[in-house]
């Protein structure tokens, strides 16, 4: 017979029964717990979309602009800051009734400089502007100082105690087009959601050729939450489906994903381990978590990042794609296989670099990773 402590509430047992006081307590509760991150998503899906927004409005001036200029950083530099404060702004309106710990890549310091007030009007012109045009929140016209604090509430460290948002206002400026807004929820440090707005991502694969689809719309919205799957809609606010990683278990018929920029991946290095899983599709490059977001989604079946060496792994790169992926039946590593942990602190402490694909592929993946860097290490 079952003991106090573990037989089933009666009216489970006996379904004629009412529940008691303190079983609908539990209920309730078990309810609860199970619900518990449903309004953050709600917020965090919010305040991404607006900030891709944002994000879009500078690009639209840009196109428009007879100045073209790549070593121009400035388009992107406001953009940066203006998405980061107003996802802080949506976070801190939304969730007022909680204290607000974010933990993001910017702060104000270089804003605070006397050359630097044209781009601060400039800022907080565009974040005004959004949250105008968005229509959510009544409220009057934020200044440069409200900009500024907005901003600067990314200052957390985070950690293993509490809730901590983590934020990458723009993830990917030089990896071709594709950017993101990556965004997730930490919980005694584990991740429980995470959202990734892609602007410039097709709807359909960008990968399979022999499946190309007549969609052209681009624009797509991640999401995911702890035991819930993970969800992709067109940035427009359209009905969203589920997402699966892709099933294939031959890893000859695999193509993977890797960074465009060499300073995050050491592109010999994965050609090594291509090479002996049988990988015939050449790498899809593109830096920014949007490749969590294909990966999720089935565009392709790996995602190799191997950084120089001294380099180190902040977790607002990685925080919202790792969840995107896991949630749709992904697993993601470092090398030696052991998962991220997000609970130290801004930065991940793992073993040389990160490895994702599904559950099939994961041990020959880890198979070559292995030897291919004994034999990288014999050859030095």
């Amino acid at each position: 017979m079952p003991t106090s402590s573990t037989r089933p509430p009666s009216f489970l047992l006996y379904p004629e029964s009412k529940p008691s006081k303190t079983e609908k307590h539990l209920l309730s509760f078990a309810l609860s717990v199970k619900m518990s991150y449903h309004k953050e998503l709600v917020v965090a899906k919010k305040a991404a979309s607006l900030a891709a927004q944002l994000c879009q409005r500078v690009q639209k001036v840009l196109l428009q602009s007879d100045v073209q200029s790549k070593s121009d950083k400035t388009p992107v530099t406001v953009a940066d800051y203006g998405s980061q404060a107003l996802v802080s702004f949506v976070l801190g309106i939304e969730l007022s009734s909680e204290p607000l710990s974010l933990v993001a890549e910017e702060d104000s310091t270089d804003l605070c400089n006397d050359g630097a007030r044209d781009m601060l009007e400039r800022i907080t012109k565009l974040v005004n502007e959004t949250i105008t045009s968005d229509g959510s929140y009544g409220i009057p016209t934020l200044s440069t100082v409200d900009v500024l604090e907005a901003i600067d509430s990314g200052k957390s460290e985070g950690g293993s105690v509490g809730r901590h948002w983590v934020l990458d206002p723009i993830d990917g400026t030089k990896g071709g087009d594709q950017y993101a807004i990556a965004l997730a929820l930490l919980d005694e440090g584990k991740v429980v959601l995470g959202v990734l707005a892609c602007p410039n991502l097709p709807l359909a694969s960008i990968c399979c050729d022999h499946q190309k689809s007549s969609n052209n719309e681009v624009g797509c919205l991640f999401y995911a939450e702890v035991g819930a799957g993970t969800y992709m809609q067109p940035l427009n606010g359209s009905s969203p489906v589920k997402v699966q990683v892709t099933t294939i278990e031959n890893s000859e018929e695999a193509s993977f994903f890797e960074s465009y920029e060499k300073a995050h991946s050491q592109h010999d290095l994965s050609s090594s381990i291509a090479k002996k899983l049988g990988v015939k599709a050449p790498p899809v490059r593109i830096d920014s978590q949007v490749k969590y977001g294909a990966l999720s989604r089935g565009d392709g079946a790996i995602y190799m990042r191997f950084p120089r060496k001294g380099y180190c792994e902040k977790i607002w790169d990685h925080a919202a794609g790792f969840i995107v992926v896991t949630e749709a039946g992904g697993v993601v590593s470092d090398v030696a296989g052991n998962p991220l942990d997000f609970s130290k602190g801004k930065h991940l402490d793992l073993y040389i670099g990160i490895i994702a694909t599904n559950q099939k592929l994961m041990p020959k993946l880890l198979k070559a990773v292995k030897e291919s860097l004994e034999e990288q290490s014999s050859a030095l």
